[in-house]
């Protein structure tokens, strides 16, 4: 396929940045875990314009006052293969594409004996979503990723995105009318992607086909074993104009119309958008992480949805809150901080991969928004570290609550673990902890030099 052919590519050549996207592959699955919250309502100064909450009898399809399915292998005259190179046949088919009785939607990927696949691809009927001038839009969506890892997941390519307007009914237009990946993931990686698309294809201001980009890890459970809520902030009450990428409420990518120049920003923008739920299986995205599907790949691992909400705010609402808060008990890794001062973030070598936060010295901190510890006490602190530090350098790891100023609640000291990649887990006691609480680790030592890398922590009783 060409890449000049206007093919809304999501991601069709990465290799570019895979030295800056610091990749996890969890080793194992978890149970499925139900969908029990409803939309949130929204907070003062929002107005909810679109709301599914896929409730409904198990086994029916979608609401299409609400859906459109896409099917088969291209839009009617559009680039083959979606324009992707994925494999799949998109049917409209309840085995595809159902809601379970329990108020989520099922996206489920299937191979049939002859080893050809089908899956799921739907979009709103609506496409005016954009934010009134001056205003906000969020587009939000509570959701597990196929809960499959490893060799099993290869090929797998779930995603919660968005098109301009103008490409539907021309198929031909992409990247210059604009996309919006709320939620991309691959091959079962503990990975979030968001990204934006636009200008000209190859190359041209926004980078592509790669885009304007960043991923994450998921906070606390892995993408694939929990729910997660992935939110797009479309913010036109600042200048410049910005759109901001959010997981469970943490603001981990921003683009903003001061990165492109105006023409290319008003030909991605100035136009509502429609939102695109849909598991692909295979495509350049999934090659440039090993390829599939392959004969390992299992079958029937759905994308659950709980809920896709749209709102807007006329530029005097607060931003929504986080839908949830991160657990204290499960890994929170580090580079998913909220806030942070000194820290960078590099890719790791330690189990499970991804990125740690690198190159932490005296005075340097992060900050993890919305820790909830519950009502039974916290009094151990867990963290995963390592350190190449020189002889005669060391320093403090510190838990602070809710301010930098506040004493801290535990620590333990650190010195050289035999190399920057080189990780123990080093547990220290802290002082009973209940409720929930903004999490601070701050570094302390007596020499300027930096002591410690951090890949992720958590909390026990």
């Amino acid at each position: 396929m060409s890449d000049t052919s206007g093919i809304p590519g999501r991601r069709r050549a990465v290799v570019a940045v895979l030295a800056t996207l610091g990749l996890a592959v969890t080793a194992a699955t978890a149970a499925t875990l139900p969908a029990s919250a409803s939309a949130p309502t929204p907070p003062s100064g929002w107005t909810q314009v679109f709301l599914d909450d896929f409730n409904g009898s198990a086994g029916s399809g979608v609401n299409t006052s609400n859906w459109q399915y896409d099917t088969g292998t291209s839009y009617p005259g559009g680039p083959a293969d979606w324009g992707t190179g994925e494999v799949e046949t998109m049917t409209s088919g309840t085995n595809n594409v159902s809601l379970d009785g329990n108020g989520n939607l099922h996206i489920t990927p299937l191979r049939d004996s002859a080893g050809n696949w089908t899956s799921g691809r739907i979009e709103t009927t609506r496409t005016d979503f954009q934010p009134p001038a001056g205003g906000k839009l969020r587009v939000e969506a509570r959701l597990q990723m196929p809960n499959v890892t490893g060799t099993a997941a290869e090929g797998y390519w779930p995603a919660f995105w968005m098109l301009g307007a103008p490409y539907r009914g021309n198929y031909q237009n992409w990247p210059g009318v604009g996309e919006l990946d709320v939620m991309e993931n691959v091959q079962g990686l503990n990975k979030v992607w968001a990204t934006m698309h636009c200008g000209t294809n190859p190359g041209g201001p926004c980078n592509e086909t790669t885009g304007i980009g960043n991923s994450t890890a998921c906070p606390g459970t892995t993408c694939q074993s929990g729910f997660h809520t992935y939110t797009m902030e479309w913010d036109r009450s600042v200048s410049p104009e910005a759109i901001r990428f959010y997981v469970d409420g943490v603001n981990y990518h921003t683009v903003t119309a001061g990165q492109v120049d105006a023409a290319t920003w008003a030909n991605a923008t100035s136009h509502g958008f429609f939102v695109i739920l849909n598991v692909a299986m295979g495509g350049a995205f999934p090659a440039a992480f090993g390829g599939g599907p392959t004969g390992a790949t299992e079958s029937g691992h759905p994308m659950v949805v709980d809920y896709v909400q749209v709102l807007q705010s006329s530029g005097s609402g607060t931003t929504p809150p986080p839908s949830g808060n991160r657990d204290a008990y499960s890994a929170i890794q580090a580079e998913s901080y909220d806030s942070q001062s000194g820290v960078s973030t590099e890719s790791t070598t330690d189990t499970g991969g991804g990125q740690d936060l690198g190159s932490l010295a005296n005075g340097d901190w992060a900050l993890y928004k919305g820790v909830d510890f519950g009502s039974t006490a916290a009094t151990q602190f867990h963290a995963r570290v390592a350190s190449g530090a020189a002889g005669g350098v060391s320093g403090l790891v510190e838990v602070r609550l809710d301010s930098r100023s506040n004493a801290p609640v535990g620590s333990f000291a650190l010195a050289d673990t035999g190399g920057w990649q080189t990780w123990k887990t080093i547990p220290a006691n802290i002082s009973p902890v209940t409720g929930t609480h903004d999490v601070y680790l701050t570094f302390t030592s007596g020499q300027p030099a930096d002591f410690v890398n951090v890949n992720w922590f958590d909390f026990g009783h």
